[in-house]
């Protein structure tokens, strides 16, 4: 992939399902209203001013180890789109690493949430092209005064959904210690929470725009 947006949109892309689903689904009938953001840890209410929500935040960013695998198979890839010479420096593949928390004024609300999602994301944890295309258009035009919706404007979303291709969501299962040294960092209150490791990002180091 060769637009620098990649990352955000598979952010994106991510926080979309969790809400697609979620309007589509009777979980809203025993939980209540429910959103769906994606800020850091401490910036969402907790105590009185806390509700039904569930939060995706992105903690760290580590190189694929399939790099030399995906560099030949994206310049085929790419080659057979663009027609064009590639750059000669090989694309930086990345695995984006999430922390997805869940949170609830009332009794069960987490837990229900916690269940609800582990159980989508675990049905649908290979995300297409078409899937891709559908979220990044929606983010796209939901809020189009918001940071990613402008950035998006600047580029062929079509074209974006293609590079990217498709990608695999899978759980990551910290011990208590990372859980604790995570949350630590974050210096704010423990909620219920489960990582997910999203595979796999690839920039190209090619200045073309898309």
């Amino acid at each position: 992939m060769t637009n620098p947006l990649a990352i955000a949109a598979i952010t994106a892309v991510f926080k979309d399902i969790l809400e697609n689903h979620l309007i589509h689904d009777l979980i809203t009938t025993s939980v209540g209203s429910v959103s769906v953001t994606a800020l850091p840890p401490d910036r969402i209410s907790v105590g009185t001013d806390e509700h039904a929500q569930i939060n995706l935040f992105l903690y760290q960013v580590t190189q694929n180890r399939n790099v030399d695998w995906v560099s030949q198979e994206l310049r085929q890839h790419r080659d057979r789109l663009t027609k064009e010479a590639l750059s000669k420096n090989p694309p930086l593949a990345l695995d984006l690493h999430y922390l997805l928390t869940v949170y609830g004024a009332k009794d069960f609300q987490a837990e229900i949430l916690l269940g609800y999602v582990m159980q989508l994301l675990h049905e649908t944890s290979i995300i297409t092209h078409d899937s891709i295309y559908t979220a990044l258009k929606n983010a796209s035009e939901v809020n189009t005064s918001n940071v990613l919706s402008q950035a998006l404007a600047t580029v062929s979303i079509s074209n974006l959904a293609e590079q990217i291709g498709q990608i695999k969501i899978s759980p990551e299962f910290f011990s208590m210690e990372e859980t604790s040294k995570i949350w630590s960092i974050l210096q704010t209150q423990y909620r219920p929470s489960i990582g997910y490791q999203v595979s796999m990002v690839v920039i190209d180091s090619q200045s073309e725009n898309y």
